[in-house]
């Protein structure tokens, strides 16, 4: 499996699932009890919006 068919099948999860986006932000915040808030934040924006693009 190459790159391109990788990110393709993360899409789709992403797409059928955006729950999950905010499942992982959520257990990494409480597993690093916030110190790292803001970076985390940003990843779930840029997942959420990876997951938009089609």
């Amino acid at each position: 499996m190459n790159f391109k068919q990788l990110a393709d099948k993360a899409k789709a999860v992403v797409q059928k699932n955006p729950q999950y986006i905010d499942k992982g932000a959520d257990a990494l915040n409480k597993a690093t009890k916030g110190k790292y808030s803001s970076q985390v934040d940003k990843g779930r924006d840029a997942a959420k919006k990876f997951g938009d693009k089609r």
